[in-house]
């Protein structure tokens, strides 16, 4: 057997300790905090003079830096000059149609939507009784104001352009579901929510002739 040389065991020795190195420094970076920033071989821009949100800024009389939007100001995308399908209503008044074809496709994309956003107040029949109204109720606790029903007089007596009002800015306590739900999808949930005060509120008129038989 040879021999390995003394110089060559403490050789190995050092470069395993420096290899360990690079490690160690990752290690530290990776569990420590420092208000100076990370080292950057590429900046990308990611360090550069900004002001952080809430922050005050000199520059303005009343010292934020965050600026409230302009005045009649309208976000990318969001112009329609068409104020029956964008606002629902017509020289201010809410208009009592849809403006898009009302079909079976819209329908059933109503119905998605609709038990999303709003059924687990309204319930899926519309009715005010969805789970969160249920729980609330349960609690006991005071402050909740039970959702309405969608099979009220009062409810189905309002134009189309009105419930998509509701749904795109709120009413009352309903908070405003213009941010979550885009234009298609509101006059889709006001289609299906004529279904369903429909369903509640048919007259056998609405039946086809051919089964009105079957119903009597």
């Amino acid at each position: 057997m040879i021999p390995i040389p003394r110089f060559l065991v403490g050789l190995s020795a050092v470069v395993t300790a420096l290899a360990l190195v690079p490690l160690a420094l990752v290690l530290r970076a990776r569990t420590t905090t420092s208000p100076l920033p990370r080292v950057h071989v590429v900046p990308d821009m990611d360090n550069q003079p900004k002001f952080r949100a809430q922050a005050g800024n000199p520059m303005f009389a009343d010292g934020r830096a965050m600026r409230p939007p302009v005045a009649g100001a309208v976000a990318r995308g969001a112009l329609s000059a068409d104020d029956a399908l964008a606002r629902g209503r017509v020289a201010g008044a809410w208009i009592e149609s849809f403006p898009v074809p009302v079909t079976e496709q819209l329908m059933r994309r109503g119905q998605e939507r609709y038990d999303i956003f709003c059924a687990p107040c309204h319930g899926l029949s519309g009715h005010g009784d969805g789970i969160v109204a249920r729980r609330a109720d349960r609690l006991q606790e005071g402050t909740w104001t039970p959702p309405s029903s969608l099979h009220t007089e009062l409810v189905r007596s309002r134009p189309e352009g009105h419930l998509f009002n509701t749904i795109a800015n709120g009413v009352r306590n309903m908070p405003a579901y213009g941010a979550q739900v885009p234009v298609a999808d509101r006059w889709a949930i006001v289609a299906y929510v004529r279904a369903l005060q429909r369903s509640q509120n048919a007259k056998l008129t609405d039946v086809p002739a051919e089964l009105r038989a079957q119903v009597r």
